[in-house]
């Protein structure tokens, strides 16, 4: 691998790819995606009736799989939960370990990230439109895996579970997916300047 100046950007990276490449800038991107994560989760807002806080949580995810790309995207948010369940006090307020009913949208994220990260490949993150639909897409992952879970772990019915786990973060949601479909177009425009 070389460390020589990456080139402009071209159709097919993502924007970790316009950093020289090497196994370190590779490790790097990777831990700091996981750090990263884990400090937007400490941003949590208790959400009354429901076990699951609003988090800085998502947008870090969206934000790590477009930037990093599916492949760094998957092994950062991996890295995240296997740190969280080995004890890191990185999730949601502080906690760790699997047995938290909202641990479902961990595992969301893992699969959001590398969905999102191989739509920035294919230039998602290129413009507002796009953006938002990836940024969104990515949002319904996590709740396809954390809503069911969360059913599951606390006993409740789908209802309950939509209730409690989906419908009070679709505002909030829509918010991070507006600030990613600002940030990330804008930020190709300046690197192609």
């Amino acid at each position: 691998m070389s460390t020589a100046a990456a080139a402009p950007a071209r159709p097919g990276q993502v924007l970790a790819d316009l950093l020289p490449a090497s196994r370190v800038r590779d490790i790097a991107l990777v831990v700091g995606g996981a750090a990263l994560t884990g400090l937007a989760a400490q941003i949590a807002v208790p959400v009354p009736g429901s076990p699951v806080p609003v988090t800085g949580q998502t947008l870090a995810v969206l934000l790590v799989g477009t930037a990093l790309g599916a492949g760094r995207g998957f092994l950062s948010l991996a890295l995240y939960a296997l740190a969280g369940i080995a004890g890191v006090p990185w999730f949601a307020d502080g906690t760790s370990g699997a047995a938290a009913p909202s641990f479902g949208y961990i595992l969301g994220m893992i699969l959001a990230s590398t969905v999102v990260g191989a739509l920035a490949r294919r230039g998602a993150d290129r413009t507002a439109l796009r953006t938002a639909g990836a940024m969104l897409l990515g949002e319904a992952i996590i709740y396809a895996v954390g809503v069911p879970y969360l059913a599951l772990a606390t006993g409740m019915s789908a209802t309950a579970a939509i209730a409690a786990g989906l419908t009070p973060f679709l505002i909030g949601d829509a918010l991070k997916a507006a600030l990613a479909m600002g940030a990330l177009p804008t930020t190709w425009k300046l690197l192609n300047r």
